[in-house]
């Protein structure tokens, strides 16, 4: 095997197996497939993999396998029905106060995972200047409308003067518009987070930014991971970060917790745990629901409140997210007392106020 390069994006599986020795399932992928997410592994975070384990958690989540090609009934190439929610060409107005917009289709590195595979990588390139003005007038029309997405596909694959635009576009007609900043870079490939980007964004004041990443496994907080994000921080962005709970990469409570406690430690807060969406070729990652919920439960026993996600599913045919949560309260006895079970089991009893008789 050969050391792996300093800077290259691995694209084959003829190029993979240079530096990785892949197992049947691996070779077996059908990279010709027009069904399939074409691979695409960026050089750092090849890096990261150890090459000697094959079940290694991050080579899971970028090594394809002939899993993929399994589909079963009950899973969608749109889960979400996000086409049936677009608005305009790139613009998903799925709930009432938030629209997201696919800026791209363009990903650094391509998640095994993706719930929007039937987008990304499909050489559709950057929105056009009139699909970044139809969306634009559209939320300048609704004003409704309080944050929007930038997704895709991945935000930070464009450039800072063609990011700067497209901020430009909406901020001009909505300067109220929260912008959320949804994207895989800190993870994939930290090296795009430069300080240039950041006093770019800066420039563009008139509401807040978030910076939403996506760290599955607490190998994936690297030294340059985490200068990423805190340039960010730093610039007064608060960054949050959604995991995807996935079998055979973080389905394990001391994985979790360890992943929550150092997003913390590096000023990221852990916003979603997600269930994984029902997306065509991706049996193999989904945790069942139950193990799901005893992780949810163990994680409330182990971590604060500032580490602890919302464990939710969005669910499929658009029913949009619903928190998952293991339920406290046991019976309400219809006498002002609301019974509950403690983290630990135990019982207690909490009472409406006393209603004070009319004078």
């Amino acid at each position: 095997m050969q050391a792996t390069p300093t800077h290259t994006i691995i694209k084959s599986k003829e190029e993979l197996s240079t530096y990785l020795q892949l197992t049947k399932s691996e070779q077996l992928f059908d990279q010709d497939s027009t069904t399939t997410l074409p691979l695409r592994i960026p050089s750092y975070f090849l890096n990261l993999i150890d090459p000697d384990d094959p079940n290694d958690p991050l080579r899971r989540q970028v090594v394809p396998t002939d899993a993929e090609q399994i589909f079963i009934q009950q899973e969608y190439l749109d889960p979400l029905a996000e086409v049936d929610h677009s608005v305009t060409d790139r613009l998903i107005h799925r709930y009432p106060s938030r629209v997201a917009f696919l800026t791209t289709d363009v990903c650094a590195m391509h998640c095994r995972h993706c719930f929007r595979r039937r987008f990304t990588g499909t050489f559709q390139g950057p929105a056009t200047a009139q699909q970044i003005d139809e969306a634009a007038a559209y939320v300048a029309e609704h004003p409704q409308v309080k944050e929007i997405l930038f997704t895709g596909g991945d935000v930070l694959t464009l450039s800072d003067s063609n990011l700067s635009a497209m901020i430009e576009a909406f901020r001009s007609k909505r300067p109220d518009l929260v912008i959320r900043l949804c994207t895989r870079m800190p993870a994939s490939y930290p090296m795009r987070i430069t300080q240039a980007l950041v006093d770019m964004l800066k420039t563009h004041a008139s509401a807040p930014f978030y910076l939403m990443t996506q760290f599955n496994h607490p190998r994936e907080l690297t030294e340059q991971a985490c200068l990423a994000v805190k340039r960010f921080v730093d610039a007064g962005i608060p960054a949050m970060n959604q995991t995807v709970l996935l079998k055979g990469v973080n389905d394990d409570a001391d994985t979790l917790e360890a992943l929550c406690n150092s997003l913390v430690f590096n000023r990221i807060k852990p916003y979603y745990l997600f269930q994984g969406d029902l997306v065509s070729g991706t049996n193999h990652f989904r945790v069942p629901l139950e193990l799901g919920l005893a992780l949810e439960k163990e994680l409330r026993r182990r971590l604060s409140g500032l580490a602890m996600p919302l464990y939710a599913v969005d669910l499929p045919q658009g029913g949009g997210k619903v928190p998952l949560i293991t339920g406290y309260l046991s019976e309400q006895s219809g006498c002002g007392r609301w019974e509950f079970r403690t983290i630990d089991g135990e019982r207690r009893v909490y009472p409406d106020p006393i209603t004070e008789p009319d004078a």
